[in-house]
């Protein structure tokens, strides 16, 4: 039960994804697309810390800890 409620949760939030990335696309859409916004994220400094970096750099991290490394 709880890994088929786990499998849903996962295919819902890659629909949502796929949606938000679609409308993304759409001419004169306000939503900025996955490339603009980690293009921002990186340029993102605090003084001399390049905090956007680390933070992209801390979820690959995560992402790889929970998912990959097996």
């Amino acid at each position: 039960m709880m890994r088929a409620l786990a499998a849903g949760g996962f295919l819902l939030a890659l629909a949502l994804f796929v949606a938000l990335a679609l409308l993304a696309r759409r001419p004169g859409s306000r939503i900025p697309p996955l490339g603009v916004v980690c293009g921002c994220l990186m340029r993102y400094d605090v003084g001399p810390v390049p905090v956007g970096r680390i933070g992209l750099l801390g979820f690959w991290w995560w992402v790889g800890w929970h998912f990959l490394a097996r």
